[in-house]
């Protein structure tokens, strides 16, 4: 199976907040955020696997910056890490001043999603290799949350969860 780079799966959505999505302080709805995450986070592992995904869990997000009315929001998402039929997509969220044009990072989110076959079993996908130091930097650390999230689940013996002890030896 061919491997692939984070770049290949990037997805930028763009958009505008509109009034009927904030909040009584004229910000974005958190849900609403939420959900253009996750759409563009879909769409980064659809380009990664070619196949059906399925969200199987958000592992972070960061709501760190309100996101007010007006705002042009850009959403950037792109697979981190492949594992067998699983992919960590981390994504960062931008704000444009409407003066200036620069961009402000206002949140961030780490999802998994699963690719799967018409029947919704898990089928196997292509892996990463990372280029950028960011981009090396995330994907090193994929396989730490992936084995946290494991460990929290009970579905890994926290003396098998290797990566985890190496953090504190």
């Amino acid at each position: 199976m061919e491997t692939k780079t984070p770049k290949d799966s990037l997805t930028v959505l763009t958009d505008l907040v509109l009034p009927g999505e904030t909040n009584y302080l004229d910000n974005l709805f958190g849900g609403e955020l939420l959900a253009r995450m996750d759409r563009a986070c879909s769409i980064a592992a659809r380009r990664h696997s070619r196949r059906i995904v399925v969200t199987a869990s958000v592992n972070h997000v960061a709501f760190n910056k309100s996101v007010p009315v007006g705002s042009v929001v850009n959403i950037e998402a792109k697979v981190s890490r492949a594992f067998k039929s699983s992919m960590e997509i981390y994504v960062d969220v931008w704000i444009e001043d409407r003066q200036s044009g620069q961009r402000t990072k206002v949140n961030e989110g780490i999802y998994t999603f699963v690719a799967v076959d018409e029947t919704g079993k898990p089928v196997q996908i292509a892996k990463i290799i990372p280029e950028t130091e960011l981009e090396k930097e995330r994907y090193e650390g994929a396989l730490r949350r992936k084995q946290l999230s494991l460990v929290l689940a009970g579905k890994l013996d926290p003396n098998k969860a290797t990566e985890l002890k190496a953090l504190f030896n």
